[in-house]
């Protein structure tokens, strides 16, 4: 019921409200918006808070697609996804979930465990602007220990008119797919509409080589080759609606719409010793996976003028429906090397995700002038902040294995060989969590200080339900816990070109939803199971930024910022003591044979583990960002970036000492972009380059370095209403490379006994974008 008040209340937006015109002041004309000679930098914020803005100007010329496209050009975001994707947004390297991402303020429930959101899932024409939040404030969520993204999207008061925007994509592979894209904005009856759809065409063909080793300096064992093609659809629609209701209250409403329909097709094949003949064919395996993603917001939101304030209500429904179908075929060939040998074996597996997580949220906010009440330039904010989310998650497999006869046939027909679907452990259960925060805020300016300080205390509920739980008292178990989380921002002017920005306050994360789950995971780690924990607790830090900033000009900002966090109840993998279902099998097979119990025990090598809030962290870093105009050597035309950020920090866990898992050293971006105002042109080239990474869980180590990243732009206006972009990305052929550390047991990997010794390349060729946008 609630949904479909919500959906009514879009659908009816445009004639909800009879008063008097808004004003269109705060809308850009939208020529001024698409077809530009002007070089936009980073906005200069006004806010107590530390946050960099940046409007979608700054990205707009080299046409990124998504806006995991745009955030690779904001100072401290890393990404650890694959050659030409920008999923997962790692700001100041840590994991994805440490970084809250949110959509016009608001939170957005995510597919990944880590409670992450992919931003390569939220179309670049949607974009207002980024803001890079790198401390918290009372009035927003404190689950934000890395800092927080925040992408607003354009409203009703964004634009005046409309334009149009269509081009093609050509991949490496020489396929191209097409973009298209409309937005309009404009009064419409008592308030102003903005409505807008897009389809993109996504593509990405990728190679990947395995070279595999027993261990670091022995012979090579095998070879894979492997192809892998994403090729898919993106759909999105927005629609915006502000209306005045009467003379003291505003109406908003908002909705988004975006649909991820990709298909990622991997085929690949091992060859024994490294020798790349038909003969030598150990393995050969297809892998298709079929992705429907949808993601959708509801919003509205009445700002009234009442009670000697300014009073703001609040209700939202978010949600994403993840549905994934993939099939994996592999065929293992007998030593005889014949091509299809008899006793060879065909195993086939068909998984099936079903996933759907939903947040309904509600807020009830009051802000108060207190400048009437003796408190000069002072605001008191204060409100409460609720949510109710539930994910439900349904992953089942079915699976066969047949022999091959001796036959020349690219694969066995099996008609009804498979299995009915079953829940995979762990794969079938509900997790509600229920918040209610409560907040106040105190805020205001006192000559050239700006501050802000808030206590914000958030009370979590929550329920887990497992259906796969081997222990029927863990199938429902419930959990709660409570924070208070104070902040403090601080903003002092030292002149009219000089400020310094301070802040300090405490945040969460929650834990990793495969992490709650009480389901036995056989083998999930190297030799060892792992048992979920629904009782975990999240992890918290302390945490402070310091930094200066810089006013180049009118136009342009330098800044340097420092930060250090202190995190707390670190959740990591522990050893229940208990062995694993493999070990007790083993140790059982040998006590059979006629062992001993002191000869069998040498059987017991893994074990089962768990997650567990157990020791600290550190992470900090230094920031240094630049975007300015070349006015003062002469060059108005002719704009620069630069950020670089330099990142650490100090973990330990069983096997010493380590930075944050695939925490990047350091990640530098530098550009320029150059107008050539009597040709009505421009052109531009940004430089990226992350620095590399390692990770180390229980039964593998990981290090992961990335090629330099080259984009390119060259453009051509025609008068006020068109331009013309051609993009070039992906110019250097950047490689993504992983070494890979394997181990079956804990003690293999402190002994440094491998399993096995894996290094992996993966690259992706150039794209090219050509680009028109016409207004209207």
């Amino acid at each position: 019921m609630k949904k479909a008040a919500l959906l009514a209340c879009v659908a009816l937006m445009p004639f909800m409200a009879a008063a008097p015109a808004m004003a269109d002041d705060d809308a850009r004309d939208v020529e001024e918006l698409i077809v530009t000679g002007e070089i936009k930098f980073r906005n200069r914020e006004e806010s107590a808070a530390p946050v960099l803005s940046y409007d979608l100007d700054y990205f707009q010329r080299f046409e990124p697609l998504t806006a995991g496209d745009a955030l690779k050009r904001v100072p401290s975001v890393t990404f650890l996804s694959d050659v030409l994707e920008s999923d997962g947004a790692r700001m100041r390297g840590l994991d994805p979930g440490y970084t809250q991402i949110l959509i016009n303020g608001e939170r957005v429930p995510g597919a990944g465990a880590d409670r992450s959101f992919f931003v390569d899932r939220i179309p670049a024409e949607l974009i207002e602007r980024v803001e890079i939040v790198r401390a918290p404030s009372a009035n927003r969520s404190g689950d934000a220990v890395a800092g927080a993204i925040n992408i607003v999207l354009r409203d009703a008061l964004a634009i005046e008119g409309g334009y149009l925007r269509a081009g093609g994509i050509l991949l490496s592979d020489d396929k191209v797919k097409p973009t298209v894209a409309g937005v309009w904005g404009g009064q419409l009856g008592a308030g102003r509409l903005l409505v807008g759809a897009s389809v993109q065409g996504r593509r990405n063909p990728k190679s990947k080589t395995s070279w595999r080793y027993d261990e670091p300096g022995a012979d090579i064992d095998d070879i894979e080759i492997q192809d892998d093609v994403r090729n898919g659809t993106d759909y999105s629609a927005n629609a915006s609606y502000v209306t005045p209701l009467g003379d003291a209250a505003e109406l908003r409403l908002s909705g988004v719409f975006v649909r991820t329909d990709r298909t990622q097709f991997e085929t690949s094949t091992e060859y024994d010793e490294g020798v790349l003949e038909p003969g030598r064919i150990k393995t050969t395996n297809v892998n298709p996976l079929d992705i429907l993603t949808d993601n959708y917001s509801l919003d509205g939101r009445i700002k009234a003028q009442m009670l000697g304030g300014e009073t703001t209500f609040k209700l939202s429904y978010a949600a994403i429906n993840d549905r994934q179908d993939e099939y994996e075929d592999e065929t293992t060939y007998d030593d005889d090397k014949k091509p299809y040998p008899e006793d060879d074996v065909f195993e086939s597996t068909k998984a099936r995700t079903r996933l759907k997580d939903q947040e309904w949220a509600g807020a009830l906010q009051h802000k108060l002038n207190l400048s009437d009440r003796g408190f000069d330039g002072a605001t008191l904010e204060f409100g409460v902040q609720a949510v109710d989310k539930t994910r439900n998650n349904d992953v089942s497999e079915t699976e066969t294995e047949v022999e091959i006869d001796d036959a020349p046939k690219p694969r066995p027909q099996i008609p009804g060989a498979y299995d009915p679907f079953e829940a995979v452990p762990g794969g079938l259960n509900r997790i509600k969590e229920r918040r209610i925060d409560p907040y106040v805020m105190l805020s205001g300016a006192q000559g050239p200080i700006k501050w802000e300080a808030g206590l914000r205390y958030e009370t979590t509920k929550v329920t887990v339900t497992d259906e796969t739980a081997d222990d029927d008292d863990l199938r429902e178990t419930r959990t709660s816990y409570q924070f208070l989380l104070p902040s403090v921002n601080v903003k002092i002017a030292l002149s009219e070109a000089d400020r310094i920005t301070a802040s300090v306050a405490r945040t969460v994360r929650r834990p990793n939803f495969n992490f709650l789950s009480p389901a036995l995971l056989e083998g999930e780690y190297g030799d060892n199971d792992f048992l979920g924990d629904p009782s975990l607790k999240p992890e918290s830090a302390w945490g402070g930024d310091v930094g200066f900033e810089h006013r180049i000009g009118r136009r342009g900002v330098a800044g340097v910022n420092v930060f250090y966090r202190r995190v707390s109840n670190l959740i990591e993998l522990v050893n229940t003591g208990a062995y694993s279902d493999e070990a007790q099998g083993n140790y059982d097979d040998a006590i059979e044979d006629g062992d001993s119990p002191q000869d069998a025990a040498g059987e017991l090598t893994s074990f089962v583990l768990t997650a567990a809030n157990v020791g600290k962290a550190e992470v900090y870093g230094v920031e240094f960002d630049l975007s300015t105009p070349l006015t003062f050597v002469g060059l108005p035309d002719t704009g620069v970036f630069f950020n670089y950020s330099i990142l650490d920090s100090k973990v330990s866990d069983a096997f010493g000492g380590r930075r944050f898992n695939d925490q990047a050293k350091y990640v530098l971006n530098v550009g320029f972009i150059q107008d050539v105002r009597p040709w009505n042109a421009a052109f531009g080239a940004t430089f990226r380059k992350q620095g590399a990474s390692f990770g180390r869980i229980v039964g593998e180590e990981v290090t992961t370095t990335y090629g330099a990243d080259l984009e390119v732009f060259l453009e051509k206006r025609f008068g006020d209403s068109m331009v013309v972009r051609l993009i070039g990305s992906n110019l250097l052929d950047s490689a993504k490379r992983e070494t890979f550390n394997k181990f079956n047991t804990i003690e293999d990997q402190m002994d440094r006994s491998f399993d096995e010794y894996e290094l992996e390349r993966e690259t992706a060729g150039p794209v090219f974008q050509l680009v028109v946008r016409k207004t209207f």
